[in-house]
C-alpha cells in the first residue's frame, strides 16, 4: 500500500544534525546551486531536506511528480546518475527531466538502508552545467548517503529500542498490579472462611458439624498454601524470581516444628518422625524455608504411603544446612523425574493426582534462592527421598 503520510520520515531526517552539512558540502564539492534529500517511493517524490541558492521553490515536505524525476529510475535500478551538461549529454539531451526543470548539471545518489530499504536519494541540481567528471565527487557523495542511512538505521533502532523499554515497563507494571491483585483478591475471601470457621466452632458442640468444620479449616489450609504457591509462580515466572530476605536466624528449629505441627493438624491421618538439630544462627529467609518444608510435607502426604511414616531431619552439616524428608509407597516413575521440580509436570507424566504441580517447583526455586540445592532419589527399597541442601552461617551456643 502507497505511503501516504510522510511526516515520520520528514521528522528522521530532519533530527539528522549532519544533513545540513552534508548538503552544504555538496553544493560545495560539485559547484551546484541546490541539494536535496528526497524520499522516493513507488508513488512519491518528497523533499525531506533543502539547501536552495537558485530560488528552484521546493521546501521540506514540498512534492514533485514523480514520474517527472530521474529519481523513479534510481529507485529501480539503485544506482547514481551524474551528468554535468544535459544538453550536451548524449542520453539526457533528450530525456524529459532536465526538459522540464531546466537543468544542465544533475547528481542523484541512492539512499539505501541496511535491510536493503530504499529510502530515496541525495541528489544536486543546476540550471548551468557544472564539472562532475572527477570521480571523488561521485565517491564522496556515496559516503553522505551512505552515512544519511547509516542515521536513519540508528534511528530506528533507537526507537525500537525505546518502545521495547516501554512496553518492557509498562509490561512489569501489569505484573505487578496482577501479582498484586490476585494476591488480594484470593486472599481475602479466604480470610473470610478461616474466620467464620474459627467463629462456629465457638459455638457447636455436635460432632458432625464440628467435623464438618475442621474440614473447612483443612480445606483453607490447603487452599491458602495453593494460593500462596501461585503468587509465588507469578513472581517466578512473570517478575525476577521468588524473593528471600536471608538473615541470621536463631529459631529455625522451632519454625521447622510448627510447620511441622501444622501439617499435622491438616493432615491427621500422617504419621511422621522428627529428628532436628538446627543450630543457631542459620542465614536464611525463616517463612520461605517454611515454605519449603510445607511445601515437601504436603507432597509427602498426598503421594507417600499411609502405613508407613514420613521421616523428617533437619541438621547442619559442614557449613550447610540439609533439610531431608523421606516416605514410603511407590517409587516415582522414570518418565516423571527430570520434570519434578517444573510447574504443572504431573500431567506431562500422566499422572492424575490433585494439586496444580507447583510445590515442588517452588521448592526448588526457593532453594536455589538461598544458592542451594533441592535433590531427590526414589525407589522402592529405600523410597522417596527429598534433600534441600543451602549454605548457611551458623552462630554455634
Amino acid at each position: 500500500m502507497p505511503q501516504t503520510d510522510f511526516s515520520s520520515d520528514l521528522q528522521a531526517i530532519g533530527s539528522i544534525d549532519a544533513v545540513p552539512v552534508i548538503l552544504s558540502m555538496v553544493k560545495h564539492i560539485t559547484g551546484m546551486r541546490f541539494a536535496a534529500v528526497a524520499r522516493v517511493t513507488e508513488s512519491k517524490w518528497i523533499a525531506c531536506a533543502v539547501d536552495d541558492s537558485i530560488d528552484f521553490g521546493l521546501l521540506p515536505g514540498g512534492e514533485l511528480v514523480l514520474e517527472s524525476t530521474i529519481c523513479h529510475e534510481i529507485r529501480q535500478h539503485h544506482q547514481p546518475v551524474i551528468f554535468g551538461h544535459a544538453s550536451q549529454h548524449p542520453l539526457f539531451s533528450t530525456h524529459h527531466t532536465p526538459k522540464t526543470y531546466g537543468l544542465e548539471s544533475y547528481i542523484s545518489i541512492p539512499i539505501i538502508k541496511a535491510d536493503g530499504e530504499f529510502f530515496g536519494t541525495l541528489c544536486a541540481i543546476d540550471s548551468v552545467p557544472a564539472n562532475l567528471d572527477d570521480p571523488a565527487i561521485e565517491k564522496t557523495l556515496t559516503l553522505f548517503a551512505q552515512l544519511i542511512a547509516m542515521s536513519l538505521d540508528t534511528q530506528g533502532h533507537l526507537h525500537a529500542t525505546k518502545t521495547a523499554l516501554a512496553d518492557a515497563n509498562e509490561m512489569g507494571r501489569l505484573r505487578e498490579q496482577f501479582i498484586a491483585v490476585l494476591g488480594h483478591d484470593l486472599r481475602t475471601p479466604l480470610s473470610a472462611i478461616r474466620m467464620s470457621a474459627d467463629l462456629l466452632e465457638s459455638k457447636v458442640e455436635d460432632k458432625r458439624s464440628r467435623t464438618l468444620l475442621s474440614a473447612i479449616r483443612t480445606s483453607s489450609v490447603r487452599m491458602g498454601v495453593l494460593i500462596e504457591n501461585i503468587l509465588d509462580f507469578a513472581r517466578g515466572r512473570l517478575g525476577s524470581g521468588i524473593p528471600v530476605q536471608r538473615k541470621l536466624v536463631d529459631d529455625l528449629q522451632q519454625t521447622l516444628r510448627q510447620t511441622l505441627e501444622e501439617i499435622q493438624v491438616a493432615y491427621p491421618q500422617a504419621k511422621f518422625i522428627d529428628s532436628l538439630e538446627v543450630p543457631a544462627g542459620v542465614y536464611c529467609d525463616p517463612l520461605r524455608i517454611s515454605q519449603l518444608l510445607s511445601n515437601l510435607l504436603g507432597n509427602a502426604v498426598t503421594h507417600g504411603s499411609t502405613a508407613e511414616p514420613i521421616v523428617l531431619k533437619a541438621f547442619a552439616e559442614g557449613d550447610e544446612m540439609v533439610i531431608s524428608l523421606t516416605n514410603q509407597g511407590a517409587p516415582i516413575p522414570p518418565a516423571l523425574m527430570p520434570l519434578l521440580f517444573e510447574p504443572f509436570s504431573r500431567s506431562e507424566a500422566g499422572q492424575r493426582h490433585e494439586g496444580l504441580g507447583l510445590g515442588l517447583y517452588i521448592a526448588g526455586q526457593i532453594a536455589n534462592a538461598h544458592n542451594g540445592t533441592l535433590s531427590v532419589t526414589s525407589d522402592r527399597e529405600t523410597g522417596t527421598c527429598f534433600v534441600a541442601r543451602f549454605p548457611a552461617r551458623f552462630k554455634w551456643v
